[in-house]
């Protein structure tokens, strides 16, 4: 049967709600989202980090944790991401149906409650954040922001997606700089925090046993915000200038090569080319038939890894591989081989049925969880253009050579990122 999120609009903040009884819990979903932008990158990636620190109810941390543990073991948490040119933050709860407890009380109304609590009266001294709370979390960001350098695969992988869009607001990294987190202070913090609830589109999401008019009705109560519009999100990115192949190699302590190549597909989620760009991914390198995996890892045994990434809201296919050193070359000319390939055509009809089922059971999957619905769902919202499972299903189905040779005609390849060890020439 057919899922559909019904909507609605209220306090200027979009509300989306599927109503289903095929979850125990009720997973809810706020995103709050803005154009990534230099100043503001690295304070707001800050932010949920301090708001989980305590609300005006529950100051202490402590307080906090418990009363999630009084809520039949209520799940919290946020993430933050990066999609096209805007940064998100998305909180998220999950909250079991009071039917499957002994509570008489209306756990989605104490759960959106709290959410609201999180999100917009957070734990304040003197009109702006508490000291330790920030001081301690501006460690928290920087750790994290370590913690990337530190693991070279995602290093190399973000250094390869900075230089592809080098000047744009794509190549901040959605958790901001190290350099800019110093002189955030308290009251910094908190002014951008009250302009950032003011004036980025809000999109909460329920899922579970209830009703559009129900979450309505909670979040009306719950969510007290003085807003000033109901802001939408600017289009996907526009296609990218044509330009030479960038080569950039760098040195760091490293026993491995990592190999990072960054490609334009000029396809981009709302398009109707979307379908056979996930189908070229997918043969490409998404999965272990892929054309990256069989010849470069498999057959010539040059990569630890090989696989591509297909990141349908920025319209990029990132290539990484593992490789010793010394293989650069041949792992370059292998690779531009396989881009050349599909280019041509050069794709058996096992190729395009494996990834088609590949591509189907991931689908599939998704409808077994709640966040991913949301997840797909909220895809919409950001790129103007509303794709289901079903949909997405039958156009992956209906998806042939040409139409995969058609994407392949267009893909660009823009940088080729090598990081290296420091010893060799």
């Amino acid at each position: 049967m057919t899922l559909n999120f019904e909507r609605a609009i209220t306090g200027n903040m979009r509300i989306h709600v599927l109503p289903t009884d095929r979850f125990k819990t009720f997973a809810i979903s706020v995103y709050i989202g803005q154009s990534l932008g230099e100043q503001v990158v690295t304070p707001t990636a800050l932010t949920p980090f301090v708001l989980r620190r305590g609300t005006k109810r529950l100051p202490e941390t402590q307080q906090f944790r418990e009363y999630l543990d009084e809520l039949y073991g209520a799940g919290f948490g946020f993430d933050i991401y990066k999609r096209g040119d805007n940064q998100l933050v998305q909180f998220r709860m999950d909250m079991i149906n009071e039917r499957f407890v002994s509570s008489s009380d209306s756990l989605l109304r104490r759960a959106i409650d709290f959410m609201s609590d999180v999100i917009t009266k957070p734990a304040i001294e003197n009109n702006h954040f508490r000291d330790k709370y920030v001081s301690a979390e501006k460690m928290t960001l920087q750790k994290k922001i370590e913690a990337i350098v530190n693991d070279k695969m995602r290093y190399a992988a973000e250094r390869c997606m900075e230089i592809m869009n080098d000047g744009t607001p794509y190549r901040l990294h959605q958790l901001g700089k190290i350099a800019d987190i110093a002189s955030i202070t308290s009251v910094s913090l908190y002014e951008g925090y009250r302009k950032w609830l003011q004036e980025a589109p809000i999109d909460i999401y329920v899922v579970g046993e209830t009703t559009l008019d129900e979450v309505k009705t909670l979040v009306e109560e719950a969510f007290q915000i003085d807003r000033q519009a109901c802001s939408s999100y600017s289009s996907l990115s526009s296609k990218p200038v044509t330009r030479d192949t960038k080569t950039v190699v760098e040195k760091m302590d490293v026993g491995q090569g990592k190999l990072n190549l960054g490609l334009w597909s000029n396809v981009t989620y709302a398009d109707e080319g979307y379908a056979a760009a996930l189908m070229y991914n997918g043969i490409l390198g998404g999965y272990t038939h892929s054309k990256l995996f069989t010849n470069v890892r498999e057959k010539a045994s040059l990569a630890y890894y090989a696989a591509s990434r297909f990141d349908g809201h920025k319209g990029i296919i990132a290539i990484q591989s593992g490789i010793e050193i010394q293989n650069y070359e041949k792992a370059v000319t292998i690779i531009r081989e396989q881009i050349e390939a599909m280019k041509q055509g050069v794709i058996s009809e096992a190729e395009i049925e494996q990834t088609r089922a590949m591509l189907g059971n991931h689908l599939r999957e998704l409808q077994d969880s709640a966040y991913e619905l949301i997840s797909l769902d909220f895809n919409a919202v950001l790129s103007g253009k509303e794709r289901t499972i079903q949909s997405l299903l039958q156009e992956i189905d209906e998806i042939d050579l040409s139409a995969i040779r058609q994407v392949a005609e267009q893909v660009q390849l823009d940088t080729i990122y090598f990081l290296r060890d420091k010893g060799g020439v």
